[in-house]
């Protein structure tokens, strides 16, 4: 008998094929090891940004005269930190987001389990903010070597509010990504939110004036050679991006209610409805932090909730005093779960609140689902009406509890589950843990699964 069998009876979803499980290949050693998290989709698209500016790096540094440092060009570098800036804001972007999971969600079932494969990884887009941003970071730096370079070597054209205005500039960039690093994002998260947004706003500002002064200032410089220049476009896109979500602002109505001090059930409905597979940041404090939950829509219901579990000092308090109100900006932003529809059936892993962003899902029931929920008394932490209405959709999901059975082996559950039901692809929702452990166990198994991931 199976874990499954064991902790719920045997499973009765039909397999999508209406005969047998979905058959799979185990893939060879040189796969597996390309299924290894270190090899995930996010950080080859750090390598690929990475490996783009170093090709780069060694034709335009490879061309410079380093014994007369004065006499080289800083645009070249100048250019590349503006190149690399607008990758790094817009693939962040949450219409630019929108329109990346749309497309990659345009293909058919019937398309190749290969290619549908590596379609759902789309949400690793953070992996292009991180290596760009870094990037920008790096090629100013240069940029700034060059331009002192140049200031000591008397060029007239790098004066003093110049020179300044780079250097606060560096330090800005040098903060941001200081404080993106995981292990410092992870144990000082607060500082992280407050330096990325108001250093963020602050280094464009930067931005602008280290970019527009040569245009306007320099030899044949003017309105001109600005309004000609692409830099100062691409900082027009820059900044459009960064405003669009504060156009947006406003402050809100919620009704909050707790069945346990672990959550907080919160329901919006102020005129908007969004998508099922989205989600919302809220905060109680805008210019200082933001926290994003996933939005769960009920077909048929106006507005939409969030599920707030406590896991820090922002959770515990909405809990403990909670607000009649909250700040909302922006739009509502796809996330990993959208993928399902490029699958005949999934299997939905989630750990406590991680049921939030699987739930509009199984009531949507877009595409057939069999749902692991593992998790604390779920009655008496979520309330016996979640418990009730998830159970009126998925009749046959294995809830388990863990004050009663202890942590069960997720991995093998959902192989289990995928054998038993069909399904093509595992979703995971959980902390970072355990997500990549479902992942890369289920991936090296010949399976396609997906879940949440924590990047700047």
């Amino acid at each position: 008998m199976t874990i499954l069998e064991r902790a719920h009876g045997p499973a009765t979803d039909a397999p999508v094929d209406g005969g047998r499980p979905a058959e799979r290949r185990i893939p060879g050693p040189v796969r597996r090891f390309f299924k290894r998290r270190e090899m995930k989709h996010y950080n080859r698209l750090v390598w690929l940004v990475a490996a783009v500016n170093l090709v780069l790096a060694w034709r335009i540094v490879g061309g410079w005269d380093l014994r007369a440092p004065a006499s080289i060009d800083p645009t070249p570098a100048a250019n590349l930190v503006v190149a690399n800036l607008t990758a790094a804001v817009l693939i962040r972007q949450q219409y630019v987001i929108n329109a990346l999971f749309w497309l990659a969600t345009r293909a058919p079932t019937s398309w190749p389990l290969r290619i549908r494969w590596t379609l759902g990884k789309v949400y690793h887009f953070g992996g292009i903010h991180t290596s760009a941003a870094t990037a920008a970071t790096l090629w100013f730096l240069i940029h700034l070597a060059v331009l002192t370079a140049g200031a000591i070597g008397g060029n007239p054209r790098v004066g003093a509010v110049l020179l300044v205005a780079n250097v606060a500039l560096a330090a800005l960039l040098v903060a941001i990504v200081a404080t993106a690093l995981p292990f410092v994002r992870q144990k000082h998260h607060d500082r992280f939110e407050r330096v990325h947004r108001l250093g963020g706003w602050s280094a464009l500002v930067l931005f602008w004036v280290v970019t527009l002064v040569p245009l306007l200032a320099g030899p044949g410089g003017g309105l001109a050679a600005a309004t000609g220049a692409w830099p100062v476009w691409a900082l027009v896109a820059v900044t459009i991006s960064v405003a669009l979500p504060w156009l947006r602002l406003k402050k809100v109505p919620v009704e909050i209610v707790s069945p346990s001090d672990h959550v907080a059930l919160t329901r919006f409905d102020h005129g908007y409805t969004p998508f099922a597979g989205s989600s919302t940041g809220v905060s109680r404090h805008p210019l200082l932090e933001w926290h994003s939950f996933a939005n769960v829509p009920e077909p048929g219901r106006d507005g939409f909730r969030l599920t707030i579990s406590r896991s820090g000092d922002w959770t515990g308090s909405f809990i403990d005093d909670k607000p009649e109100h909250v700040w909302v900006k922006g739009i509502a932003t796809a996330g990993v779960a959208n993928i399902e529809v490029l699958f005949r059936k999934v299997v939905y892993v989630a750990t406590g609140s991680g049921i939030g962003p699987c739930l509009p899902h199984l009531l949507a029931k877009e595409v057939p689902a069999h749902l692991i929920w593992a998790t604390r008394n779920p009655v008496r932490t979520y309330g016996q009406d979640l418990v009730d209405e998830i159970r009126s959709v998925q009749p046959d999901a294995l809830v388990w509890d863990t004050d009663a059975d202890g942590k069960p082996d997720l991995v093998e559950l959902a192989n289990e589950a995928v054998l038993a039901t069909g399904a093509e692809a595992v979703i995971c929702i959980s902390n970072p843990a355990l997500t990549w452990r479902v992942v890369e166990g289920m991936e090296q198994r010949g399976i396609p699964a997906y879940g949440a991931i924590w990047d700047s």
